[in-house]
């Protein structure tokens, strides 16, 4: 889905401009984690890289799933109050996950995230994962928009 906004040129023609997408903003370098992983070593991944949460991945590069701080927490918790503490990432995962593609414009993109509790999504192209963009990517497209818009 494209978006579509209009300008004025210096001499006050409006013009139609096709909007960024979200691969132009996306971060590119993530965390990944694999489903079989121990969920204690996947926390300390999270905590060593300080990150909320990391996309799960299989061993041939599909989104199977997404950690979250929160399942995290949800392990932890369930481990001090029964005293158990174990499994693998697959078992606390969220799954499935909700995702984006790369090539949808990021007035489609704030508009998703308006309508969503996420605060990041994972992006696809072609069905394989190829970065993630954020609330605060987003913002920072539209703040790039609207300052071409300044006068």
């Amino acid at each position: 889905m494209l978006g579509l906004w209009t300008e004025c040129d210096a001499r006050g023609r409006q013009t139609l401009t096709i909007a960024p997408t979200v691969a132009d903003y996306m971060a590119k370098t993530l965390v990944t984690i694999g489903p079989d992983l121990e969920i204690i070593k996947a926390m300390r991944i999270l905590l060593e890289r300080d990150v909320s949460g990391a996309p799960v991945v299989d061993s041939e590069g599909h989104l199977v799933g997404i950690l979250s701080s929160r399942d995290c927490m949800r392990v932890a918790f369930n481990a001090s109050y029964y005293q158990e503490w174990g499994g693998t990432v697959a078992e606390y995962m969220t799954a499935p996950v909700e995702t984006i593609d790369a090539a949808t414009d990021v007035i489609a993109a704030s508009q998703r995230f308006l309508n969503s509790r996420f605060r990041r999504f994972p992006v696809l192209r072609n069905g394989r994962l190829v970065g993630q963009i954020s609330r605060h990517d987003i913002l920072r497209a539209l703040a790039d928009m609207w300052s071409t818009h300044a006068v």
